[in-house]
Formats: C-alpha cells, sequence, structure tokens
C-alpha cells in the first residue's frame, strides 16, 4: 500500500522521524558535498518556527522568500506550514519591482532573502530576514512544535511566471499538494536510496512538488546543485538514480551527443548513426540483424555507456516536464540508454496531471492522467479535428487565484473543472498528447492555424539557435526571428575558415547556414508552418532583458515590443 500523507507538516515530520538518520540535502561547499540528515532538517524546522512565531506570524498570515534552492529553503516552507501560515516563493533572479508586487499583492508580514544585497532593494515591510545573518533566522536555543494545518488551509501562493500580464497568485493548498504527491507514490517507485540532483527552481511549483515535497516522502537524498555550468561535472560526482528535468536539458545533450558524433571520423560516425537507428528501432521491438546487434555492441562500448557515465551512470529515471519534449530527441536519449519519462502538468494543478511511467510510456505523449485526476477535452476552441482544450479535475486543482474573481470565473468552468489553456487529446489507451497553447494559437491569413511552440523547440535543436520565435498572426506566412548562438556560429566559422563580418547578423555566410538549419529542422512540419523569411539577431533572450520568465518561457509580447518592427520587414 502505497504511503499517503495528510498534509505538508505530517509529511516532513513523519519522513523525518522515519529515515531520521539518513542524508537528505547535499550542499557543495570548498569543492566537498556536505549532508544535512532528515534529523537535522527537522531541528532547524523547528528552530526557525521559534522565529516566525516570534516575529507575530499566526495562521493565515504569510511568509516570503527570495532565494535559490538551498537547506533553508526547504526550511522556511516547512516552517511556514508548522506555524499556519502560507509560503510565497520567489526568485532571486526576478527583478526588484516584481519582488515589490508580489509582496504587496500577497500581504506578506515576513520576507526571508538569501542575503543583504537582496534585502536592501526590498520595500519597507515590518520583518526582513537576510540569510547572510543565518542566527536571526536559525537560533538553537529557541525551538517551537508544529501545529497541525487544516488540509484545505492555504500552504502556497506560487506566482506564475507572467508571460503576459502581472503575475497571479496561485493559492494551493495543503491538500492540493499531497494529494499530488500521494498520487506520484502510486505511480513511481522511489525508494530511500535512490539521490536527485536539483537543479529546476523551487520557487517553481514543479520543483517544490517533486524535488522538495515527493522526494522528501520518499526518504531521498537531493544534492543541491551550486552552479549551472558545473551540471555535468555535478551529476558525476553525485551519482544520481533520478534526474528531474527540462526539456531544453535533453536538448542541450542532444546537441552535445551530436556535436561529439560529428567531430568524429567518417567511419565512426556512420557506425553511429547505425547503431543509434538500431537502439530505436529495439526500443520499438522491432527484430535486429546480426550487423545491427553488432553495431549496437560497437556504440555501446565507444559512445553510449560513456555518455551515461557522465551522469554518474545510475540513472533509473530521468523525467522531462514544464514544456514538450520533441520526439526526436526523446527518441535519441532513449538509443543512448536513458530512459526519459515525459509528464505534464502546470502550477493551477500542484503541479503534475499527467505522466510516463515504467510499464506505461509512449514516446510522443505526456502518459496517463494520474490516479484521483481527470481529463476531459473540450473540442470547442479548436480547428483541428480531435484536439481541443484540456480541461483538469481532481484534488490537485488550485483553490483559485489570489484577488483575481475576474480571473477564476475565466478559469473555471461550471462542473468545477479548470481551464489549461492547453492543447492537446486523449488517444484510445489513455496516453495525453500536448499540442499547444491556445493563447499561442493564431489564424494566417489564409485560415489556416497554427501553434508555433512545437515549431519553435525543434528549430532550437539547432547548434546555432540560442532562441527563436515564430510570428504570423493574421499575415500571410509565417517568419521567424532568431537569436544566434554566437559562440557557436563562431566556433562553426573556424573550423570552416571563414573570417566572418563584425555584425554577425548581416553575413550572408551566416544566413545561408541558419537557412540551411531551418530546412532541416522543419523538414516534418506543413508546409504553411513552416518560416518562409527570418531575421536574425545576436541579442539574447534572458531573464535579465524580460525576454523571458524565470522559468525560461518566452515573454511573446515583450519579444513583439522590442522586434516587432524587425518581423513587419519580412512582409512585402
Amino acid at each position: 500500500m502505497a504511503e499517503r500523507f495528510r498534509d505538508l507538516v505530517d509529511l516532513c515530520e513523519r519522513s523525518c522521524a522515519k529515515h531520521a538518520d539518513r542524508p537528505l540535502f547535499g550542499e557543495k561547499r570548498d569543492e566537498r558535498w556536505v549532508w544535512t540528515s532528515y534529523r537535522e532538517l527537522n531541528a532547524l524546522v523547528a528552530q526557525a518556527r521559534a522565529t516566525l512565531a516570534s516575529l507575530g506570524v499566526k495562521p493565515g498570515d504569510r511568509v516570503a522568500m527570495i532565494s535559490n534552492n538551498r537547506v533553508e529553503w526547504a526550511v522556511a516552507a516547512y516552517a511556514t506550514y508548522g506555524v499556519g501560515a502560507t509560503f510565497v516563493p520567489m526568485y532571486e533572479s526576478q527583478l526588484p519591482s516584481e519582488w515589490a508586487f508580489i509582496l504587496d499583492d500577497a500581504g506578506v508580514n515576513v520576507v526571508i532573502a538569501a542575503n543583504d544585497a537582496i534585502a536592501e532593494k526590498l520595500p519597507a515591510l515590518r520583518h526582513v530576514i537576510s540569510l547572510d545573518s543565518p542566527r536571526s533566522f536559525l537560533d538553537p536555543s529557541r525551538t517551537l512544535p508544529a501545529r497541525t494545518p487544516d488540509p484545505d488551509g492555504i500552504a502556497d501562493f506560487i506566482y506564475t511566471s507572467g508571460t503576459t500580464g502581472k503575475p497571479k497568485g496561485v493559492m494551493l493548498s495543503h491538500r492540493n499538494i499531497v494529494e499530488n504527491v500521494n498520487s506520484v507514490h502510486e505511480v513511481f517507485e522511489f525508494s530511500p536510496d535512490d539521490r536527485a540532483l536539483s537543479f529546476l527552481p523551487w520557487a517553481h511549483a514543479y520543483g517544490q512538488t517533486c524535488e522538495v515535497h515527493a522526494l522528501i516522502s520518499m526518504g531521498a537524498s537531493v544534492a543541491i546543485n551550486d552552479r549551472l555550468e558545473n551540471l555535468i561535472a555535478n551529476l558525476a560526482e553525485v551519482k544520481p538514480s533520478i534526474l528531474l528535468a527540462v526539456p531544453r536539458i535533453f536538448n542541450k545533450i542532444y546537441q552535445s551527443v551530436n556535436e561529439q558524433i560529428e567531430a568524429k571520423p567518417s567511419i565512426v560516425r556512420k557506425l553511429v548513426r547505425a547503431g543509434i537507428r538500431s537502439a530505436i528501432r529495439k526500443e520499438h521491438g522491432e527484430h535486429l540483424n546480426v550487423v545491427e546487434r553488432v553495431e549496437l555492441a560497437v556504440d555501446e562500448k565507444l559512445l553510449f555507456s560513456k555518455i551515461r557515465n557522465k551522469f554518474g551512470g545510475h540513472l533509473r529515471y530521468a523525467v522531462s516536464a514544464s514544456a514538450t519534449l520533441g520526439r526526436d530527441v526523446a527518441e535519441f536519449i532513449d538509443a543512448l540508454g536513458l530512459t526519459v519519462y515525459e509528464g505534464y502538468g502546470l502550477t493551477e494543478t500542484s503541479p503534475i496531471v499527467s505522466a510516463n511511467f515504467p510499464g506505461q510510456r509512449r514516446l510522443g505523449s505526456v502518459g496517463k492522467v494520474l490516479p484521483n485526476v481527470r481529463v476531459r477535452i473540450d473540442p470547442t476552441v479548436s480547428a483541428e479535428p480531435g484536439v481541443g482544450e484540456i480541461i483538469v479535475y481532481g484534488p490537485n486543482v488550485m483553490v483559485g487565484y489570489h484577488h483575481r474573481p475576474e480571473e477564476n470565473a475565466r478559469a473555471f468552468t461550471d462542473d468545477g473543472g479548470l481551464r489549461t489553456g492547453d492543447l492537446g487529446y486523449l488517444d484510445d489507451d489513455g496516453f495525453l498528447y500536448v499540442t499547444g497553447r491556445i493563447k499561442e494559437q493564431y489564424k494566417l491569413e489564409n485560415g489556416k492555424y497554427v501553434v508555433p511552440a512545437a515549431l519553435e523547440e525543434e528549430i532550437k535543436l539547432s547548434p546555432y539557435v540560442a532562441n527563436v520565435m515564430i510570428y504570423g498572426d493574421a499575415c500571410p506566412y509565417n517568419v521567424a526571428l532568431i537569436a544566434l548562438d554566437v559562440a557557436a556560429v563562431k566556433k562553426w566559422a573556424a573550423a570552416e575558415s571563414i573570417a566572418l563580418q563584425a555584425e554577425l547578423d548581416r553575413d550572408p555566410r551566416v544566413r545561408k547556414l541558419i537557412e540551411e538549419e531551418l530546412a532541416m529542422h522543419t523538414a516534418s512540419f506543413k508546409s504553411f508552418e513552416k518560416p518562409r523569411a527570418f531575421a536574425l539577431i545576436v541579442d539574447e533572450f534572458s531573464v535579465a532583458n524580460g525576454l523571458l520568465t524565470p522559468t525560461l518561457k518566452l515573454k511573446r509580447g515583450e519579444a513583439l515590443k522590442r522586434y516587432g518592427h524587425l518581423l513587419k520587414t519580412l512582409y512585402p
């Protein structure tokens, strides 16, 4: 019988008691991993509860946290739940104006900042704690036992990324989150011996539910990645059995391995490519002849095993969510011997709606709907037969948006279903497929509908493309705004002995390179979906310049404000 929890305080305390002496969180200090045990986490949470209570935090109050992943993040969350208050996590990468908006909108009583630099940028609040002064938050001389929260009480306000307009505070109850965790127990068999390397932001629902609550509920351990550029090295050191990631990470693996293959002599390239094709066929259950089996065995020794060793060599579960993973990429990662389980969800569903899992996996889908969750497809919002808006029902569906009655009225159906805003369909075996976002769907001048996300993800598989936006609303055809990966383009030019112009976006040889890349990466799409013209830029799409959300989603409206004039020049 899978373990079930009543609320997040129950989850933390039972797990800390059951797995007291086992390692929980690992942090890298002076080039070595230092581990905090479940017993130590429980003690730190009791200290933090006492601090919050001494500041007058009471049930129904709001406590905010502005920090990247760290042990104190989890301590602050569980301490907040244990005094009956609501936790409001934010990202260090957000602008001070966004912090100010969220603090005001949520009515925050206490804010915990990762450092003094953040604390100094916050608006005047009664209580601001900086973790540069750890004693102000964690004082071993005082502790406080937890109170039992109402399962229907609000555990979190998680603010959406705000790709359009101001962020919305998603109200998630204890029941919302623990029922999502309880369902995970029914489909995935994690154990206390499992270990993950954490690099998803815990301020996001995916990172919080899956890397914090779910893994703690299993008694597993979590090493916290220090810097993104250290990820591969840390994977080799930590040797995780679980990797929770977004498609961008798997796309980078795809690009990196293909670059390694292209650098090999011609005979090796042919052998490796043949081996990958054979591995994909084997995964599909097809019979391999003797030659194909030999090719696959050679590739396994020459390349595949070495790549897996870069990930520590112990991966059992690699989970991808937050955006759609391309089928080509999924098949390629599979061929390397790294099995990826793709899932789907959103902040408003705590976040998991569906997942592929052992024994129930279909490439291209986002899996089967979790136990106790139901999905209905509303066909009235799509022009494509069989496709419609994904409507979700279940205990994981949010309480609502904070202070947004009009948004709540639009979000829920009359029978209590959540309108996700995502387009998709269910196949005959119950596997869910997501095809795009309704708000991103647009109609070309010829009446054809386009959902650009899948096309953009495919184009971003080019090693020379850092980011892309497809545009064509009410226009004769699609065009593309392409942000070049400047380092990759320069590396290509050096290998080809090409002296590039100072302005890469105007160099005709770079344009020719991108034309070829577009032709290759859009070959499987319908003719009306393919961009007929493109504009190149060397600017980055980043959180800092406002073009990406903290979860790296494109802010289309902001991109159009900045580059709309350039896109319009692509039409006669």
